[in-house]
């Protein structure tokens, strides 16, 4: 076929930089042991930080389901189905104000911006304390929605700052961890602190919105001092004349990325019109998106009312918030080797699907089991079971997704619509498990089956797509570079577990 080009065909590879790409005069001038240490002091410094930005907006995210087990709704004097239009608000306020947020850290440098958020959205979410009426519950949960906007992508786009393209897989994943890490920690710490109501004559749930909101508070003032804010400026925002890597490190780590992708070295105030055009006519990455508004919606619902399902079996209260974690702590190993298939063996669409089914699996479960009234234990199973593959597919599906883009800026694009597509899953979500449903939530169940088995459809859809596109580029090599069995197609630049460097060179010629 002619100009049929093998690097950007194969759905198993990033796809080579474009011509007006490579343009920089850059060669390897360090031991692979300098890049080692380098690297290793980066993921010291960068990974720990981001991810805990992640478990707090998680804590403060999602505290209001903990709350509600302890007469968050009767306090305050709101019904369910308001409280649902509450959760609608939050994420509205993510979507609505997740580009403004993006185009903000951009102009300012993620070290600066991320840090505010923190302060923000911290602050917002001690002052949900004070929430007395449904008018104020509306307030703060959109205020918390416009404050917290834009975290996540922007803790993803300091990762590809820093880090080549597939160093930043692996990354994603374990940014990633902090969400679930503060999914399943707000439930156990629930459990503690809710039994502070009648301290200062005050409800469970206000000590539970003010310690968790200070925590972050507290969490900001770390990422102020710790945070580095780019390459061309290296230091923490609250400490402008300490850089946290000395001359020699930069350049290995800037270099590095700039080898494995040459825009990143080339900051524009915008995107051509060329991209938006490439990202949004490409079906690829709509697949993508409308796989995570299958996953997401249902995920989000269920994550706000786990805690009161497992009340609902015949359980404590406050009990139902430590039993409501078991879980999601149990998801963290369980993505963590879905996440090693993904990347070590490049099982990219078949770990999505995987983890896909299996939270369609907890939904059947749940379906089913709300037949068996007497079996609390039972029951309690398919929460567990939900819960423990309810998430991780998200990332998963990043992942897969940034193997679709042509190039960086269709990449960023890609990133903007699959980060809002999972907040606009929470509009509709919050809307799955309504009053008159409950206490089995039987139509709830049947909504999300239905939803994830169209995700799922999706997913093989795409899949199929792949492996039709993987046969097709392997047809075009040449039998010396064919591919071998495990997989690996030999001599293409990027293939296996670690490609070797490129130099790009003027006149856009490449070297080893």
């Amino acid at each position: 076929m002619a100009g049929f080009d093998i690097k950007s065909a194969d759905p198993d590879q990033y796809p080579a930089p474009r011509e007006d790409e490579e343009s920089l005069a850059l060669q390897r001038d360090w031991t692979p042991e300098e890049e080692a240490k380098a690297k290793r002091k980066l993921d010291f410094t960068i990974m720990p930080l981001l991810t805990l930005g992640f478990f707090c907006l998680q804590l403060d995210r999602g505290n209001i389901a903990n709350a509600i087990t302890d007469r968050f709704m009767e306090d305050v004097g709101v019904t369910q189905n308001e409280f649902n239009v509450g959760q609608q608000m939050l994420s509205l306020g993510i979507v609505l104000f997740e580009i403004p947020s993006n185009m903000i850290l951009y102009r300012v440098g993620p070290g600066k911006w991320l840090t505010l958020q923190l302060f923000l959205f911290g602050t917002v979410s001690t002052f949900q304390a004070f929430q007395n009426s449904y008018g104020s519950f509306i307030a703060t949960r959109f205020l918390l929605g416009m404050t917290e906007s834009g975290f996540i992508p922007g803790g993803l786009w300091t990762l590809s700052t820093w880090y080549t393209r597939k160093e930043t897989a692996k990354r994603v994943m374990f940014f990633y961890f902090g969400n679930q890490f503060g999914q399943a920690s707000s439930k156990l710490l629930a459990y503690g602190i809710l039994h502070m109501r009648g301290v200062a004559d005050r409800a469970g749930w206000f000590w539970l919105f003010v310690i968790m909101g200070g925590f972050t508070l507290l969490s900001g003032c770390v990422l102020g001092l710790c945070l580095p804010d780019s390459f061309r400026n290296p230091c923490p925002t609250f400490l402008p004349g300490r850089a946290l890597f000395n001359e020699r490190e930069l350049h290995i780590l800037q270099t590095r990325v700039l080898l494995d992708d040459p825009m990143k070295g080339k900051k524009k105030k915008s995107i051509n019109l060329g991209a938006f055009k490439r990202a949004f006519s490409n079906w690829r990455l709509w697949f993508h998106v409308l796989i995570t508004l299958c996953n997401n919606g249902p995920q989000r619902a269920f994550d706000t009312y786990s805690p009161s399902i497992v009340s609902s079996f015949g359980f404590g209260a406050l009990r139902s918030n430590a039993m409501a974690s078991v879980g999601l702590f149990l998801q963290i190993p369980v993505s963590f080797g879905f996440s090693y298939v993904s990347d070590h063996f490049n099982k990219r669409g078949e770990t999505v699907i995987a983890g896909f089914a299996c939270h369609l699996l907890g939904y059947i479960f749940n379906r089913i089991f709300t037949e068996l009234r007497d079996l609390r234990g039972v029951r309690y199973f398919g929460v567990v079971w939900t819960q423990t593959f309810g998430t991780f597919s998200h990332p998963l599906n990043i992942a897969w997704m940034s193997l679709a883009c042509d190039d960086s800026e269709v990449r960023a694009l890609a990133m903007a619509m699959v980060i809002m597509g999972a907040n606009i899953a929470g509009i509709y979500g919050a809307q799955i498990f309504r009053q008159e449903d409950k206490p089995y939530y039987r139509q709830g169940f049947t909504i999300a089956c239905a939803v994830l088995a169209v995700g799922l459809l999706l997913a093989i859809v795409r899949y199929s797509d792949d492996f039709i596109r993987r046969r097709r580029s392997r047809n075009q090599l040449p039998p010396a570079e064919s591919a071998s069995d495990d997989g690996e197609t030999k001599g293409i630049e990027g293939s296996g577990t670690e490609a070797q460097p490129v130099q790009f060179v003027s006149g856009g010629k490449e070297g080893r």
